[in-house]
C-alpha cells in the first residue's frame, strides 16, 4: 500500500519548470514542418496574372463555414505544435486570436474568401513563433 501512495505522490507532484535554468531544446525539424504547412495553407500558389499568393485556406473558404472550419482545425494543429516549444501563454493567445479572426471573418460568404486570401493567420503565427525562438536564442535568460 505504501508503494502505491509513493507512486501517486510522484505523479501528482508538479513537474519541473522548463525555464528553471535549462533551456528547452529547439526541434528544427518541427519548425520546418510548421513553416511548410503554413506556406501550404496561406501562400503556396499565386493567382494567375497577379502577384497575390493563395493557399488552401483561401481555396477552402469558397465553401463558407465548412471550409473555414476545416482550415481552422489545421491552424489549431499548428498552434498545438508551436506550444511544444514552451511559448508564453500570451503568445499562444495571440496565435489563437489570429485563427479566430481568420475563421470569423473568413466564414462570411464571398467577402470572407477575399479576407482569407488577404489575411495570412498561419504565416503570422509561424512568424511569431520564429521571432520568439530567435529572441530566446539571442537572450537565453530573457526567453520568457
Amino acid at each position: 500500500m505504501d508503494a502505491i501512495r509513493t507512486r501517486r505522490r510522484a505523479f501528482t507532484a508538479a513537474p519541473p519548470r522548463a525555464d528553471a535554468g535549462v533551456p528547452t531544446p529547439i526541434d528544427f525539424q518541427r519548425l520546418e514542418r510548421l513553416r511548410r504547412l503554413s506556406r501550404l495553407m496561406d501562400t503556396r500558389w499565386r493567382i494567375p496574372g497577379t502577384r497575390i499568393p493563395i493557399g488552401l485556406d483561401g481555396i477552402a473558404s469558397i465553401v463558407p463555414v465548412a471550409g473555414d472550419t476545416v482550415t481552422a482545425v489545421v491552424s489549431a494543429y499548428i498552434i498545438l505544435e508551436a506550444s511544444r516549444f514552451d511559448l508564453p501563454k500570451s503568445l499562444l493567445l495571440r496565435m489563437v486570436g489570429n485563427v479566430a479572426v481568420d475563421w470569423l471573418f473568413g466564414s462570411i460568404p464571398v467577402l470572407g474568401t477575399i479576407f482569407d486570401i488577404a489575411f495570412k493567420a498561419n504565416r503570422m503565427n509561424v512568424d511569431l513563433l520564429f521571432e520568439h525562438l530567435e529572441g530566446r536564442l539571442g537572450h537565453p535568460a530573457a526567453g520568457r
